[in-house]
C-alpha cells in the first residue's frame, strides 16, 4: 500500500534524473495523452478468460469497479485483473520495493533504502504463512495472482511509468501478496526508534528520553536527523498507516435511528491514492471499500451486516537488542546483490540474529560504539493478517468480527464497527508479546536479561474491547485505547484530534450524514487555541508592539479553526515560526531539534520551556517573534495563501518534466492534528500539505445502499486518464461516490459492464 511520498519521489528523481534523461526519449509517461473511460475499459483483456463461470465487473463513471462472480475462485481472478488495471505501474513499482529492489528504477541514490529493506527482509515469514494458511484463504491469493498475471501476459499497453522507472513484466507469487502486506504494515514505532538512536549518541540523552516519554512522539515527523535518516523516515512514512480517524455513532444518538460509521485514513497525498475502491460479491463475500493495491482484502468498508475501519494503534510490536552483549547471538550471514540502474552491482552483506536483523549495518541507524543492534517484529513471524481481514469482511455480529482478528498482528490497528442491528464497538487488532516491565528505561534492552524476552503472545480475542458504550459514540484517532494486561505501546502521541471528535459527537443528540461529513472536514485544533490564549495572555501586555497591534488582534481573535481563509491561523502559524527556534537557541527552524518541532512536543512542553526562561529573556524573544510573525503577515491575507494541496502524479516532483504533471493547487484548511488533517512543518511562506487526509468513508447502517466514499484524486493509475484525478472536485467541497450493496442498485449506477466469458 505505498506511493512514496513527495520528498521520496523529490529526492529520488533528482539524483537520477541527469543519468536517465537521455533515455526517456518517447517515453509514454513524458507524453502522456488523455484518455477517456471509454479508451481505459477497452484496453482490458479481451476474453476468453479462464474462469468456471462468466463474470460480470460493472463500472460507474469514475471507474470504479464493482465485480460479480458466480464463485470465490472467480472472484479472486477478477480482482487480480482490475487491481492491475487500474494500478499496475503502481503495483510493478511496489513489487520492486518490497524485495529491496528500487535501485532498479532510481540508480544508486537509493541503494541504502534497499540495503536497509533488505537488511528487515519484509518478506522473511511469507513462506511460512502461506504454508500455514487455511486452505480457503490460500485458494482465494492463488487465484488473485491469477488475475495478475494473466492481465500482465496479455495487456495491450504498457503502464506509462514502465518506461520511465525501467519496469519490466514480473511474475507474481502469493508469497509477494503477503510481502506487500507485510511493508504496507509497517511498524510505525520505527520512525521514532529510528530518530531516538541518533539523540541517544548525545549528551543530553536522558533528558530527550524523559521528554519524549512525557510528551509522546509523532512518527510521521519524528527525528529527522541526518539526510540519510530523513530519507528512510519518509520512506516509511509513505508505507505506513501511521494516522487517520474513525468513529462510530450508536442508533440513540442517530438521526436516522441506526448506527452510523465514518473513517478517514491519513497517508501520503500524492497521486496515484494508496487506495483502491472497489465492490464484490461472490457466495462468500459481499462488501464495497478500500482495498490495498497488491492485497485483495477490505480494509475499510462495509457488508450487508457490518461496516468497519480503524486507526494506527501505535503498539509496541517491536524491541532493540545489543546482540554484542549477548552470550551466543547466533549470527548467519549472506550476500545480496543490489543492481544499480545505469551504475555498478553492489553486493552488501546481510546479518540476521537470533533476536532478528542487524539492523545497525544500515548506515541509517546511529549507535555508540561496540553495539550491534537488532531488532525483533511481531511482523517476522507466521501471523496471517489475510485471512484474518478476509474473515472481518465475512463478519455478521460483534464476536465474530473481534474473533476474526485472532490471527492479526501488524500493522497494529483500533479496529471501530458498527453493525446493522445497532451494535457499535471497538477492538484492538494486534498480537502483542508479553513483557515482564512496562516502562522504558532505554531503548536498546539487553538480549541477556529475562527481563526483556518476549514470554508468549497475546491476540485480540485476549485484549479489553468496548460494545455499546453508554456516551453512545465511539472515536479512535491513534490514541490510546485502554489499559491492557501487557504494555501496549510506549510512544503514544497527544489526543487533540481525538478530544476534538468526541466533543463534536457528545454536542450532538441526533447525528446525520451531513455532520459526520461536516466532522470529516474540521479543521479545529483544541491544543493550538489553548496555546495561542496562552501566548496572548503573555504578550498584550508587551510594551514596543504597537505596529504589530493589527497582528495581535488577529492571534487573539482565533477559535482554533484552521479553515483556509482564516486570518487568525496565519498569524498563529507565523508566531511559531519564529518563537520556537528563538525559544531554544536556534536563528531558523530547520536548525530546531525535531523531537521540540513535534505537535505533542510543543502541546506538553512548549509553554514550560519558554516559562522557564527569566522574564527579561522571555519578554524579549515575544516581542522580536511577534513583530517578525507580524512582518510576514503582510505579505499573506490568510492561512490557505500558504498553506495549500498539490493535486499530481508522483513525476510531478521530477526536475525539468514535473510540472506537466500537477493537476492542481489549492488553498486549503487544517493542519497537523486537526481532524481533516493536512500535516506540515514549521511555516512562514507557501508550502504543500504532503501527509493528511487522504480518503473518506461514511456508511448508515440503516440501509445497504447508504455507503459512501472518496479517494483524494481518483481511482485510475494511468496517466492522462480521465479518472486520474476526478474526484477532486467532489473532494473540495465534501461529496462521495455512493457505494450500493443492492446488486438491483449497483446495476442502475454503474453503467459500464464487462463480461468474463469463460473459455
Amino acid at each position: 500500500m505505498i506511493i512514496p511520498v513527495r520528498r521520496i519521489v523529490r529526492l529520488l528523481f533528482s539524483v537520477s534524473f541527469l543519468i536517465v534523461v537521455t533515455n526517456l526519449a518517447g517515453c509514454a509517461a513524458l507524453n502522456a495523452k488523455q484518455v477517456t473511460l471509454e479508451q481505459r475499459l477497452d484496453m482490458f483483456p479481451k476474453g476468453p478468460y479462464p474462469v468456471k463461470e462468466a463474470v460480470t465487473i460493472r463500472w460507474n463513471d469514475h471507474q470504479v469497479p464493482f465485480v460479480e462472480a458466480s464463485n470465490d475462485n472467480d472472484l479472486a481472478f477478477a480482482l487480480g485483473l482490475v487491481h492491475f488495471h487500474l494500478r499496475g505501474g503502481q503495483m510493478t513499482l511496489l513489487h520492486r520495493i518490497a524485495h529491496g529492489r528500487l535501485s532498479e528504477s532510481a540508480g544508486p541514490f537509493t541503494a541504502e533504502i534497499d540495503h536497509a529493506i533488505r537488511i528487515i527482509d519484509f518478506g522473511y515469514a511469507s513462506e511460512s504463512v502461506v504454508e500455514q494458511m487455511p486452505d480457503d484463504t490460500k485458494a482465494w491469493l492463488e487465484n488473485y495472482v491469477r488475475g495478475l498475471n494473466y492481465y500482465q501476459d496479455n495487456m495491450k499497453k504498457r503502464p506509462p511509468e514502465f518506461g520511465l522507472l525501467n519496469l519490466r513484466k514480473e511474475e507474481w507469487r502469493v508469497e509477494d501478496v503477503i510481502t506487500i502486506g507485510r511493508i504496507a504494515s509497517t511498524d510505525v514505532n520505527w520512525l521514532t526508534l529510528l530518530g531516538l538512536m541518533g539523540e541517544r549518541v548525545k549528551p543530553e540523552w536522558e533528558q530527550t528520553f524523559a521528554n519524549v516519554l512525557e510528551a509522546g512522539a509523532d512518527p510521521v515527523t519524528s527525528f529527522r536527523g541526518t539526510p540519510k535518516q530523513a530519507l528512510l523516515s519518509d520512506f516509511l512514512a509513505g508505507m505506513s498507516r501511521s494516522g487517520s480517524n474513525s468513529w462510530a455513532v450508536s442508533p440513540e444518538r442517530s438521526a436516522t435511528g441506526s448506527a452510523l460509521i465514518a473513517n478517514d485514513p491519513h497517508l501520503g497525498l500524492v497521486l496515484p491514492n494508496l487506495w483502491i475502491l472497489a465492490g464484490m460479491k461472490s457466495p462468500s463475500y459481499h462488501a464495497v471499500g478500500f482495498m490495498i493495491p497488491g492485497v485483495p482484502i477490505v480494509g475499510v468498508g462495509r457488508n450487508p451486516d457490518m461496516a468497519w475501519g480503524g486507526t494506527n494503534l501505535r503498539a509496541a510490536v517491536s524491541d532493540l537488542y545489543d546482540v554484542s552483549r549477548a552470550d551466543d547471538p547466533q549470527i548467519v550471514e549472506t550476500e545480496s546483490v543490489i543492481k544499480n540502474r545505469l551504475w555498478f552491482n553492489r553486493t552488501v552483506t546481510l546479518r540476521r540474529s537470533a533476536y532478528g536483523p542487524i539492523l545497525s549495518d544500515s548506515q541509517f541507524l546511529a549507535k555508540r560504539p561496540g553495539e550491534e543492534i537488532a531488532i525483533k517484529w511481531i511482523g517476522h513471524e507466521p501471523r496471517d493478517q489475510v485471512t484474518a481481514l478476509l474473515a472481518a469482511a465475512r463478519a455478521s455480529t460483534p464476536e465474530e468480527f473481534r474473533e476474526a482478528f485472532k490471527s492479526f498482528a501488524v500493522s497494529a490497528q483500533n479496529m471501530v464497527f458498527a453493525d446493522k442491528n445497532g451494535n457499535i464497538g471497538q477492538i484492538i487488532a494486534t498480537t502483542l508479546p508479553v513483557r515482564q516491565y512496562d516502562t522504558l528505561e532505554d531503548i536498546v534492552l539487553d538480549p541477556d536479561d529475562p527481563t526483556y524476552e518476549w514470554q508468549g503472545y497475546v491476540d485480540a480475542t485476549d485484549l479489553p474491547w468496548a460494545l455499546n458504550p453508554p456516551e453512545g459514540f465511539i472515536a479512535s484517532a491513534n490514541n490510546r485505547p485502554a489499559e491492557t494486561p501487557v504494555p501496549l505501546g510506549f510512544f503514544f502521541g497527544g489526543d487533540d484530534r481525538v478530544r476534538r471528535l468526541q466533543e463534536v459527537l457528545a454536542a450532538n443528540d441526533k447525528v446525520s450524514m451531513a455532520d459526520l461529513t461536516a466532522l470529516q472536514l474540521d479543521t479545529k485544533s483544541p491544543d493550538a487555541e489553548a496555546m495561542k490564549e496562552a501566548l496572548v495572555t503573555q504578550i498584550e501586555p508587551l510594551a514596543g508592539l504597537e505596529e504589530a497591534s493589527g497582528f495581535v488582534s488577529d492571534l487573539k481573535g482565533w477559535d482554533g479553526d484552521y479553515r483556509a481563509d482564516s486570518r487568525g491561523a496565519l498569524a498563529f502559524e507565523l508566531l511559531l515560526y519564529h518563537l520556537v527556534p528563538s525559544v531554544y537557541g536556534f536563528e531558523d527552524a530547520s536548525d530546531v531539534p525535531p523531537l521540540r518541532l513535534q505537535w505533542h512536543y510543543k502541546t506538553k512542553l512548549f509553554l514550560k520551556d519558554l516559562a522557564a526562561l527569566d522574564d527579561a529573556a522571555r519578554e524579549s524573544l515575544l516581542v522580536e517573534s511577534t513583530m517578525s510573525a507580524a512582518e510576514d503577515a503582510e505579505k499573506y491575507e490568510i492561512w490557505g495563501d500558504i498553506h495549500t494541496l498539490k493535486v499530481g502524479h508522483l513525476l510531478s516532483n521530477v526536475p525539468v518534466i514535473g510540472g506537466r504533471y500537477v493537476i492542481e493547487e489549492y488553498g486549503v484548511g487544517g493542519s497537523r492534528e486537526t481532524p481533516m488533517k493536512t500535516a506540515h512543518d514549521l511555516v512562514n511562506e507557501k508550502h504543500s500539505a504532503s501527509y493528511g487526509s487522504q480518503a473518506r468513508h461514511l456508511s448508515d447502517m440503516s440501509d445497504m445502499d447508504e455507503n459512501y466514499f472518496l479517494l483524494f484524486g481518483g481511482e485510475d493509475g494511468w496517466i492522462g486518464s480521465e479518472n486520474f484525478a476526478d474526484m477532486m472536485p467532489l473532494w473540495r467541497k465534501g461529496d462521495y461516490v455512493r457505494m450500493p450493496l443492492r446488486l438491483e442498485t449497483v446495476a442502475k449506477e454503474f453503467g459500464h459492464v464487462l463480461t468474463l466469458s469463460p473459455q
